[in-house]
């Protein structure tokens, strides 16, 4: 008796099956995100704030100046527009309160004492002891005890441009802290890193006055970022001028030549980063500034200096105030408390028709939908990667047994 071998032809049922597996595996390798999609986001962002981390690192009196250039900085990118919730300032000491300061309670950058750089609107982040290398460097991670509050923060995102000034005395790859600690090259190189692959920051300018402070560049190595220092390699950074009624040097050069270049700004003006490192001239220096650009993308001579040291904020200046609240209108319309009872009713019914109709469309058009959730759920859950490779060794096992079952 002869037995038929041939092998039973499956079923409708078992083909919508299979169609079905195979499209939401698809949808899965789809929603999955690769991982040069993370690292390529920040520089595909777009520009939305600014942000300014300012930092003097010296103690004692006779380093006066040190405190005078960060709060002569602080005081320019205020001006330009940058808010004191996006400023992080950072000052080892109060030159204001200090037994030998015949000015109490105040600073200058200039030996006419006409401004008082330590004023009413000082916002001082870390101060005293408070400025070492771990709070620095915790500051650009964001790596902080709860107890920190949101001022104390740099909460800047792939966004973000960032100005990180920094003075103080230094060295050969070193900028000392508090005269006790060292932040050195690869301390900068590497928390740097960090916040690129953080997404911190989208572009980030580095500026260093300190002696030989091109030598704190030499190990970066992240996209984005745009350095200058007042000095080369084995040479030193100069102060501008005695304050004799002080005791004590004021200002340093490279500081006091960029605030020079500053004044002439508003936060309107187009000025570019290129005009302003043409600016430094090494016999007012006494010092080759020293900038370095191959890890940034865009030509300088393109970039303006607002987009460090000002505010991507539009905002109008008016000689008036605002006066659209007192302007009568033209025309006045009576109203009734029945008529707006029973529109808002009527708005109201037709709102949750809308919503229950939206509803309805939605599931309807897309019978996959809780499949689809639950494997984002998942995806944000597990590593992206291992549920891809399980997915496609699930297509190909899938692929197998469809074309067996066809034959």
């Amino acid at each position: 008796m002869a037995i038929d071998r041939r092998r039973p032809k499956p079923s409708r049922r078992s083909h919508f099956v299979i169609r079905e597996t195979l499209l939401l595996l698809f949808l899965l390798l789809i929603c999955a995100p690769s991982p040069s999609s993370s690292s390529s986001s920040s520089s595909s962002s777009m520009h939305n704030n600014n942000w300014a981390v300012l930092v003097c690192t010296s103690r004692f009196w006779f380093n006066y100046r040190h405190m005078a250039n960060t709060l002569s900085l602080y005081r320019t990118v205020k001006r330009l527009g940058i808010p004191d919730e996006r400023i992080i300032l950072m000052l080892a000491d109060d030159m204001a309160c200090n037994a030998r300061n015949t000015y109490p309670a105040q600073v200058f950058n200039n030996e006419n004492h006409q401004l008082n750089l330590y004023g009413d609107n000082v916002e001082v982040d870390y101060r005293g002891y408070e400025v070492t290398v771990e709070n620095f460097l915790r500051v650009l991670t964001g790596r902080h005890d709860s107890a920190v509050p949101r001022s104390k923060r740099l909460l800047s995102d792939e966004g973000s441009h960032i100005l990180l000034y920094m003075t103080g005395h230094g060295g050969d790859e070193f900028l000392k802290f508090q005269d006790s600690e060292e932040l050195q090259s690869h301390d900068l190189a590497d928390v740097v890193k960090q916040m690129k692959e953080k997404n911190r920051f989208k572009e980030l300018l580095i500026m260093v006055d300190t002696c030989q402070a091109a030598t704190l560049f030499s190990q970066l190595n992240s996209p984005g970022v745009l350095a200058i220092g007042s000095s080369m390699k084995g040479e030193n950074s100069y102060s501008h001028h005695l304050d004799s009624d002080i005791g004590v040097s004021v200002v340093d050069r490279f500081t006091f030549y960029t605030l020079t270049f500053f004044e002439k700004l508003n936060m309107y003006s187009n000025a570019s980063l290129n005009s302003l490192f043409a600016s430094y001239n090494p016999t007012l220096l006494m010092s080759t500034a020293y900038y370095r650009t191959d890890l940034y993308e865009r030509p300088l001579n393109e970039v303006p200096v607002t987009n460090f040291f000002g505010s991507v904020m539009k905002t109008m200046h008016t000689d008036s105030a605002y006066t659209g609240f007192s302007i009568t209108p033209e025309i006045e319309l009576p109203l009734s408390s029945e008529d707006t009872a029973a529109d808002r009713i009527l708005l109201e019914n037709e709102t949750h028709k809308e919503e229950a109709n939206s509803d309805e469309v939605k599931d309807r058009s897309c019978s996959s939908y809780e499949w689809l959730k639950v494997l984002q759920d998942r995806l944000a859950d597990e590593k992206s990667d291992t549920i891809v490779m399980y997915g496609l060794g699930t297509m190909i096992l899938l692929l197998t047994v469809s074309t067996w079952l066809s034959t």
